[in-house]
Formats: structure tokens, C-alpha cells, sequence
């Protein structure tokens, strides 16, 4: 019953999040930076190295790009962030193990370990948003933006956090990035148009959650229809990581 009482999920999940939230205040420069080099280099790169080279100009293809971008930094600054802060707690430091001794509740524990990344991942989209109102002032900016970006900061690091919890050792999760996060990040419509693959890869691509991202967030920034569909299979993607990290870390199974 208390599991429902939203300020008390609130105070025990600020209270989760203290050792990360103060980790983050101590090294937020570097963390930023770090999960900002790579989203910056792929849109110069493809932005004015691929985009030169096409018909439609440089600026039609910086403007396609920077949704991408931003939803690209969204995962590259949740997903690892969390997860390895996870997967360290739980098998260097037992700290994690501690936590659950606590008189806290699991959807606590999920929140929390989810607050840090969610701070990581919307100062990430911020500043690419910034950086893309300069490069190409015609994108639009609503307050339906930042809830997307949000949604996503929340469904990645949930996904961090199951990650990390299913994870027996550094190597799993390596492996999972690779042949997961790396291959999610070039293959939801960031950088490229997915209209053009073969129907069976178009069908693989929109089962993953930064596709939907990518498109809402792209619809928005440049004045398109919105996928509300897109936006629903967010919300779906996000309750289904909720619910198994709360089922993992209520019946201990990790």
C-alpha cells in the first residue's frame, strides 16, 4: 500500500539517489563532457562531412540529424552511466546489496538509481539543443520536447538499471552494449533516413525504443505530425523496464 503514497516514494528515492546525485555534482564537468564528445563528433562528421555530398544541401541534412543527435545523446548519457553504477555497487563495493536491507521499497530503489541518469541524460539534450539552435536556428522548440527527452532519460536508464542487474560480471555487459546499445544507436533513423531499408530491417528497427525516440523527437523539432503511436510504445517500453526491475529487485534475482 504505501508503494502507491507518491511523497514517500519521492523522499526514499531522493534518498537512493544521494550518492549518485552528489557524484555527479563533484564531477558533472567531466561527466558531461565525456557524453557529449561523441554525440558533437557525429554531427559534425555526418552533418557537414555526409551532408555536403548531398542533393538537398548541408542545412537540410544538419537539421534531419540534430534529433537524432540528441536522442543518440540521451542513451550514450543514461545507459552506461547507470548501468555500470549498478553492475560496480552490486559486485565490487555490496553496497547495492546494503541498499535492499533498508526499510525502502523496491519502486523506490528503481527511481532512484533512475534519478541520476535522468539528470544526466536531460542536461546532455540541452546542451545538443543549444549547440543545434546555433548551427540551424529553424528548429522548433516546444515544452513537448523536454517531455520526450524525459521519457527517454527515464526508459534508458531503466534499461541501464536492468542491465545492470542482470549482468553477472563486466564482460556481460561489454557484450550487451555491443550487440545491443552500439547497434540501436546507428539503426533508429539518428543519422539516416529508415524509410529506405528492406521492409524485414525496417520491421527489426521499429521494434527498438530510440527509433520511436528519434521520430517523436524529430516531429517536434521540425513542425511534423506527431507519432503518437511512437510516443505510446515509449511509454509501454518504459513501464515493461519499470515492472521487471522492480520484479528483479523485490524477489532478489540478480
Amino acid at each position: 500500500m504505501s508503494d502507491i503514497r507518491l511523497p514517500r516514494i519521492l523522499d526514499e528515492s531522493y534518498r537512493v539517489a544521494w550518492g549518485d546525485l552528489c557524484y555527479f555534482k563533484e564531477n558533472a564537468v567531466t561527466i558531461l563532457i565525456s557524453c557529449l564528445i561523441g554525440p558533437l563528433l557525429y554531427l559534425v562528421a555526418f552533418g557537414y562531412g555526409i551532408g555536403s555530398g548531398m542533393q538537398s544541401g548541408v542545412d537540410d541534412y544538419v537539421r534531419f540529424i540534430i534529433p537524432g543527435i540528441i536522442s543518440m545523446a540521451t542513451l550514450s548519457a543514461t545507459f552506461s552511466f547507470v548501468s555500470s553504477k549498478i553492475l560496480i555497487q552490486k559486485l565490487f563495493y555490496t553496497s547495492f546489496d546494503e541498499l535492499l536491507l533498508c526499510p525502502i521499497k523496491p519502486s523506490s530503489v528503481v527511481l532512484g538509481k533512475c534519478l541520476a541518469g535522468i539528470l544526466r541524460g536531460m542536461c546532455s539534450c540541452v546542451i545538443i539543443l543549444m549547440i543545434g539552435l546555433l548551427i540551424s536556428p529553424g528548429i522548433k522548440v516546444t515544452a513537448f520536447l523536454f517531455v520526450l527527452a524525459f521519457i527517454a532519460s527515464l526508459t534508458f536508464s531503466l534499461l541501464g538499471i536492468l542491465a545492470g542487474l542482470l549482468a553477472k560480471k563486466h564482460n556481460t555487459l561489454t557484450v550487451f552494449s555491443s550487440l545491443v546499445i552500439v547497434p540501436m544507436t546507428f539503426f533508429s533513423g539518428t543519422i539516416f533516413d529508415i524509410s529506405n531499408l528492406p521492409a524485414v530491417l525496417k520491421y527489426a528497427v521499429y521494434a527498438l525504443p530510440l527509433t520511436h525516440q528519434t521520430e517523436s523527437i524529430r516531429a517536434v523539432m521540425l513542425d511534423l505530425p506527431i507519432p503518437w503511436l511512437s510516443v505510446v510504445i515509449m511509454c509501454i517500453y518504459c513501464s515493461v523496464f519499470f515492472f521487471v526491475s522492480y520484479y528483479l529487485i523485490k524477489r532478489r534475482s540478480f
